[in-house]
């Protein structure tokens, strides 16, 4: 066998034992008439010695040959350490090697395969199996696993079955593009990789399976924005015979039991709020209620004035920084360059001093005095010693505007704890929203989200009001969970594709077999979709999802390290009857 023992395992109850180790080359410290060998496996090091005094002097030479990420295994005897390390597991011991075989010899790694290491992300990623031997990367794909294992066992004790879908599918529209694959047997078609399983995960519920659940890979062709990948993971799940309150209470079962058995918190509350209200309050349908900062609506106590920026603004809106009053005017500048960004887009920034003393301090002293200030911290919550930021202008933009703000300031002043955990459900989402280029509705979530039973009436008289019966879990200021209760039955999800612009033809194309389906005795059911990469990184403490996944894209939705995508030769594209104009 290759060995006894992994890397990690002995302690001083090992000493006198004969072991056999395999593993990488960690670390070789040569003094000449000792050798030290730091060997590595995914479980641990294991430091080996060789000296002139115990090692015959060929054994000596070859493990001053060894180089770093060298494969060997060793043949030893478990001594005693003398300068014990307490900083791992097996600190205590070392192994003085009897026999040594060179498995594999390596070339000298790109970077540093440690936890802090030398190497760029590109550079990382392009030899990511490389990086995968480093603790941390390893660290977070066993915690990945330890995530989806606890997945799995809650819902299984929910009586959920996990069922496989297709991923050879039809193109239908769900919001992003989708990854079409042509087909060689059928000359000119072609599949589409699933963006989500709605429609089987639907079909399982008229075929009767009740509660289904997969951890599944989902596919959507669309720019990648900020930490995105165009292929992700989802905790897929349905039900039948179920409303809105049966899904909610399902899942936040789920996400108790992730926090109490991954992180060992115990969390009761889980508050709900319409999507108006975070609208409103936070300026995002996903905000972070791990910190204050709630929006103060302007408008009543500034457009009272001269002040022609304000007067002419749909929205005057602003918070209160805590502390902010110590800032500098060189911090405040800093402030409004940062929200002036493009990636911001605000034109400029108000601002008021909070002063200890009671007194205000602003940029428009000109056109507001003290009793108005007071008026403005009222209405932003604003205490001695803080600073309120205010922006104006279109309400969806400003609301976005000030949200990006909010956030960045809560960063700045550590507000954000990555050990602290805040769950909130998001509720009556718009059902449709306007679309201006293509002057339609569009489904807000998709096309099988059914609407509030009491705002059907307004279908047809007024759709933008029309309420979804669909929810989001949001986890620290990240959407972790979102699904609905859906349409089932064949005249609704006509109605709905009608609002939709679809013509019957078109409706039955795209969806005729689930039109079909829903004829043969549909449920009522509904169900909710979990990023999985999302939630493992929130749950692990950090930002990035790539940092989860084993072989992640860059931005640019590429695969560095097996190059893809690439190109196909000729004959390739012959067989699949493809023609590039290129």
């Amino acid at each position: 066998m290759y060995r006894s023992h992994s890397c990690g395992e002995l302690r001083a109850t090992h000493i006198n034992k004969d072991v056999t180790l395999s593993g990488w080359v960690q670390k070789i410290r040569d003094k000449g008439f000792m050798v030290w060998v730091d060997l590595r496996d995914r479980y641990g090091i294991t430091q080996l010695i060789f000296d002139a005094e115990r090692s015959p002097k060929e054994l000596l030479e070859t493990a001053q040959s060894l180089g770093r990420e060298f494969v060997i295994q060793i043949q030893g005897t478990v001594i005693e350490r003398e300068s014990k390390n307490d900083n791992i597991a097996t600190g205590a011991i070392e192994v003085v090697v009897q026999k040594l075989t060179i498995l594999n010899e390596a070339l000298t790694p790109p970077f540093t395969i440690e936890n802090q290491t030398d190497g760029g992300e590109d550079i990382r990623m392009k030899y990511r199996y490389l990086d995968i031997r480093r603790k941390p990367v390893q660290e977070n794909l066993i915690f990945r696993h330890k995530v989806a294992m606890q997945v799995r066992s809650y819902l299984s004790e929910q009586e959920f079955i996990e069922i496989e879908t297709p991923y050879l599918i039809k193109s239908t529209p769900e919001g992003a593009r989708d990854f079409v694959v042509p087909s060689r047997m059928n000359e000119g078609q072609f599949y589409a990789l699933p963006q989500s399983p709605q429609t089987f995960k639907q079909l399982l519920m008229v075929g009767g399976m009740d509660k289904y659940f997969q951890i599944v890979k989902c596919f959507r062709d669309e720019d990648l924005r900020a930490d995105r990948q165009p292929e992700f993971t989802q905790i897929d799940c349905e039900m039948a015979f179920v409303e809105q309150e049966d899904i909610l209470n399902t899942f936040e079962g789920l996400t108790r039991h992730l926090l109490h058995s991954i992180k060992g918190i115990d969390i009761e509350s889980f508050p709900r709020m319409s999507y108006e209200e975070a609208m409103k309050t936070y300026g995002n349908d996903k905000p972070d209620i791990r910190f204050d900062m709630k929006f103060g609506e302007l408008n009543a106590v500034a457009q009272h004035k001269d002040f022609k920026v304000f007067n002419e603004a749909e929205l005057v809106v602003g918070i209160a920084v805590p502390g902010g009053a110590s800032y500098t005017r060189k911090e405040i500048d800093k402030l409004i360059d940062w929200v002036k960004r493009p990636q911001v887009g605000a034109l400029g920034m108000v601002y008021v001093k909070c002063n200890d003393d009671g007194s205000f301090k602003s940029s428009v002293d000109k056109f507001y005095d003290a009793g108005d200030l007071t008026t403005w911290a009222e209405a932003t919550q604003a205490k001695p010693g803080d600073l309120i930021c205010v922006l104006s202008g279109p309400k969806n933009k400003v609301r976005a505007q000030l949200s990006a703000l909010r956030m960045e300031m809560a960063e700045r002043l550590g507000l954000r704890n990555p050990e602290e955990f805040a769950p909130l459900w998001v509720v009556d989402f718009p059902l449709l929203e306007w679309d201006e280029d293509t002057e339609r509705y569009h489904a807000m979530h998709h096309p099988f989200t059914s609407p509030k039973p009491e705002d059907m009436k307004l279908l047809d008289t007024d759709p933008g009001k029309v309420r979804a019966n669909a929810y989001d879990l949001v986890l620290n200021g990240n959407e972790i969970g979102g699904g609905s209760i859906r349409i089932h039955d064949k005249e609704t999800q006509a109605l709905m594709f009608d609002h939709l612009g679809f013509t019957p033809d078109e409706a039955k194309a795209q969806f005729g077999f689930l039109l079909d389906a829903f004829q043969y005795g549909a449920p009522p059911h509904g169900g909710i979709a979990f990023g999985l990469d999302r939630l493992v990184a929130i749950l692990g403490g950090q930002e990035t999802i790539r940092d989860f996944i084993a072989f992640p894209k860059n931005n640019s939705g590429r695969d560095v390290m097996i190059d893809a995508p690439s190109k196909l030769n000729t004959e390739q594209l012959k067989e699949l009857h493809i023609e590039l104009d290129l």
